[in-house]
Formats: C-alpha cells, structure tokens, sequence
C-alpha cells in the first residue's frame, strides 16, 4: 500500500492542509472561554452553511452521523407520536433500527434500493394514516448515490402540519440543503463527509420550538440527550460531557475553509468532478446504477464486470494509493462499489484516478 491514499469513499474523506495542521493546536480543556469561542465560531458558521435563520440551533455530539440521528430519534418522541419514514437503502434501513431500538411508532415507506421515492406515495400515506406527526427520511441516500424528493416531501410536511425530520449526513455542502425553504425541522450531518473535517463530531441543526417541545420527554439516554445538549449549548456554549475536543478545533477550521472557498463553489466543484468521474467509467464500458438525473454530486454507485474480483480490484486500487468502497446490502453481490468525490478532490484528481482505474480494470482484463 502506497503511504499516500486518496480516499474516492464516501466518509472519511480528504482533507485540506489547514484542517491537518489545525490538528496541532496546544492542549485545551474544554471547560475553558477559549473552546467556548470554537463551540460558537462553529455554530455559527454551521448556521450559514445549513441556510438557517434565527430560529434554528446548531448541537454539536462527540460521534458519528449515526450518534447525531439517535440523539434526535431517542429524545424527540412520545407514545403518542408516529413517524411516517421513507427508506430506499441502507440509509433509511439504519433509521428504521433506531426507531426500533427507542420503540418509536413507525409506518414504513419502503423502496428499493437505488429507487426513488415517489411523492405521490408519500401522500397517499399521510392521508390514509391519521396518525403521523412526523416524517422522516434520508436526503442523499449515500449506499445508492440517490437524491430523494427533500423539498417536495418538505411541502408536503408544511401543508399537513408533520414535524420533518431529514439525515443530511452526506448531502449537507454538497446538495442543495435548505432547512428554511425545506420546513426541515431536524437535520442532521457528521464532519468527516462533505465538510471535509475528520470523523468525531455528529451535527444537528434544528428549529428551537421543536426542541423546546423535548424537554418533557422521557429520557431514554443519557449522552445523547437532546435537550441536555441544547441546555448546554444555548446557556454556557458548552457540551454535556467531555467532547472531542481536538475534532471540533479541526472542523471549525473546516467550516471556515468551506466559507472561504464559498458554498456554491464547492458544490459546483463537486458536480464538476462526479460529471468527469461519470463520463468516464461510461468510456470505460462500465454501468452506474442510478440516472444522473437523480444522483448525487458526489457519490457515482458503478457495477464492475462480473469476472473481477471486487476484493480483487480494491486492494489493486489500494496498493496504487486510491481507496474505494464495495457495495452494500442487494448490491454487494452485484458487484457494485462506489466513487465518491467528497472532501478535498479536484478535477486534476479525478482524471489521475480514472487513468488508474483504467490501467487496473486492463490488467485484471489481460
């Protein structure tokens, strides 16, 4: 294996230099005004990139995007709730195991892998079950490379008068998210996807009313409690327990390198890159699984012929320093793994990459 890796997975990703050397800050207790000011800086920053307004707070957890989802679902419901998810991968399936786990009430919307939900459906379920209050389903469904119908779902979560509830863990500064235009009320995401941060801190962004409206609930858990979070946050800018606190100094360099550079930008670099990456395997004579239409900027789902060893061709992959991922669930055996373009990967990458999949896929072919 090459000491140099290029990650094309989708989590964790490449990161910049600045977000590196920001890793070499001096010893910090958190419990400290100075990691407060990280704490703030960060939310505020995170406020701009979600395309919040006031009415929205930023909670910051020591964990994975999973660790942001299960604070929402193990703090936000009541017996009386019931939570109408859209699930179409292994995305949706995660969510689903939380809601069990927590024993939240749940109507399940299920499609398959790699479909995308229809709208339509969606509405005839609100209409036939009186008893939803929530919706809840994942904006890029990442085991796919789908972009599901956030916005139109969001209407329908406004008209119906439905908390919303969306897993922005992948799509957050590389699709188009907007909690307010979307009526989002809880959106969740993780520092190491396209925030381009390393993996330690889950994100929350979400509307103060809603959380205001936890504060009763029956505590399921205690690290991830929603409430003893925002409690911290809003009133001493600080987190429950012992963060990471090296992570949150590397993100809040992140965030600030993702404003410098501008969000469009970078998403536009995205779509540039998974545009070259998608014209190419085609050239290649290889399948991708969903239309370009509905996929996202930043994750490419690209079938290999059946004759090459998946295990084969990663670890290839891996010794010529590039690192990809396999396939998951049904698509696993298909023979499916994925591209990803998150992170700090350019055009030049991207080319660089395809020359060397190609040399590869020849050699495998020979």
């Amino acid at each position: 294996m090459k000491e140099k890796q290029y990650l094309f997975c989708p989590g964790p990703v490449m990161v910049s230099e600045k977000v590196r050397q920001a890793l070499l800050h001096p010893d910090m207790c958190h419990r400290v005004p100075s990691f407060e000011n990280v704490i703030q800086n960060v939310q505020n920053k995170l406020l701009e990139v979600y395309k919040a307004n006031e009415d929205y707070a930023i909670l910051l957890i020591t964990g994975s995007g999973t660790a942001a989802n299960e604070t929402v679902i193990s703090s936000c419901f009541t017996a009386d709730d019931e939570v109408l998810l859209i699930s179409n991968g292994e995305f949706g399936d995660r969510l689903e195991e939380l809601l069990q786990i927590h024993k939240v009430k749940a109507d399940i919307l299920k499609y398959e892998w790699g479909e995308r939900p229809d709208v339509s459906d969606v509405e005839k379920r609100l209409k036939t079950n009186r008893h939803i209050t929530t919706m809840m389903m994942v904006f890029h469904e990442t085991s796919t490379s789908v972009v599901n119908p956030v916005k139109e779902v969001g209407e329908l979560a406004a008209r119906y008068g439905k908390t919303y509830i969306v897993d922005g863990v992948s799509a957050l500064a590389g699709e188009d998210v907007d909690v307010v235009r979307d009526h989002i009320d809880f959106c969740t995401s993780s520092s190491n996807k396209c925030l381009a941060s390393f993996p330690g801190v889950g994100i929350i962004c979400a509307k103060k009313s809603k959380i205001e409206k936890t504060k009763k609930n029956r505590t399921r858990v205690a690290y991830l409690n929603l409430y003893r979070v925002y409690q911290m946050s809003e009133n001493l800018h600080q987190t429950p327990n012992t963060p990471s606190v090296t992570m949150f100094i590397a993100l809040e360099a992140a965030v600030q390198r993702l404003l410098e550079e501008g969000l469009a930008e970078q998403i536009n670099r995205h779509k540039r890159c998974a545009r070259i990456i998608r014209d190419g395997v085609r050239k290649m004579g290889l399948r991708l699984l969903v239309d370009d239409k509905v996929a996202s900027n930043t994750v490419s789902s690209v079938f290999l012929p059946a004759e090459i060893s998946m295990a084969d061709f990663i670890g290839t992959m891996e010794e010529k320093g590039f690192t990809v991922y396999a396939g998951k669930g049904p698509l696993k055996p298909q023979n499916m793994f994925q591209i990803a373009n998150m992170g700090e990967i350019d055009e030049e990458m991207c080319h660089v990459f395809l020359k060397t999949m190609e040399e590869t896929l020849t050699e495998f072919k020979q």
